[in-house]
């Protein structure tokens, strides 16, 4: 049996703008549907701990995580190094070695605009898109078409001994959401019964009842090296997204 209990966590209160596009406006009748199940993580053998398990840096983790599975699926894998892992989660999220105050974690929309700014280790963003936490449809469009999806769960105490995160009928406090904490994961793989993510150097699946539960926020991430080696997806709207992206201040 799985035991995380020690592992950290380090996603906080989630952050909205009215700005942020959505992911479903680019979505068109020619897309097809999305396929029964997707699997990105093929020959990827070691994820890296990426230093979630002594700091709160989940929200650069999946980052570095996404990267290692564009990569992988593009060219040629590339691991984000700790040291690296390190450097953003203090320049985006604000820690400071020696002051452990600040190992707090940090904002997932924080850490995508500061991205799609400037870039993660050379590795740069073109844009991101929210997709309805609820709508399976475009949760798993968003994993076919750009490689994964990039989401924030309020984990319950209970998933912390669960080989698969699934919800705990009565439970009790200990299955409540955020009874645990916040986290960010990458998830570059699905089937028709779940979701699978990565975290603390493993894939980690979850049920569809524990998704609807307790993700809370989801955010589709169009890599410049993913569309550069794929180019636009047919049936989806990129031209009509870079567009209206140019318009927001």
């Amino acid at each position: 049996m799985a035991d995380h209990s020690k592992m950290k966590l380090g996603r906080k209160a989630i952050k909205t703008d009215s700005r942020t596009l959505r992911l479903a406006s680019y979505i068109t009748m020619a897309l097809a549907p999305a396929p029964a199940a997707k699997d990105w993580t093929k020959g990827i053998t070691d994820w890296g701990m990426m230093l979630n398990d002594v700091h709160g840096d989940c929200t650069i983790a999946a980052a570095a995580h996404a990267i290692q599975v564009w990569s992988a699926n593009t060219s040629k894998e590339i691991t984000i190094t700790d040291k690296i892992v390190l450097s953003y989660y203090k320049k985006w999220d604000g820690f400071k070695a020696g002051h452990p105050e600040t190992d707090t974690g940090g904002v997932e929309l924080d850490v995508l605009n500061n991205w799609q700014k400037t870039n993660f280790n050379g590795h740069k963003l073109v844009a991101f898109a929210d997709a309805t936490c609820t709508n399976f449809e475009v949760i798993r469009q968003a994993i076919n078409l750009f490689g994964g999806v990039y989401i924030g769960v309020s984990l319950p105490i209970t998933a912390q001994k669960q080989d698969i995160w699934d919800v705990v009928p009565d439970g009790g406090d200990a299955a409540e959401k955020s009874s645990w904490g916040g986290h960010a994961v990458f998830v570059p793989k699905y089937d028709a019964d779940t979701f699978t993510c990565i975290t603390w150097g493993a894939l980690k699946p979850m049920t569809l009842a524990f998704w609807n539960k307790y993700v809370d926020e989801a955010h589709a991430l169009l890599s410049h090296d993913w569309i550069a080696e794929k180019g636009s997806p047919s049936g989806f709207a990129l031209a009509e997204l870079q567009s209206d992206l140019s318009q927001i201040h």
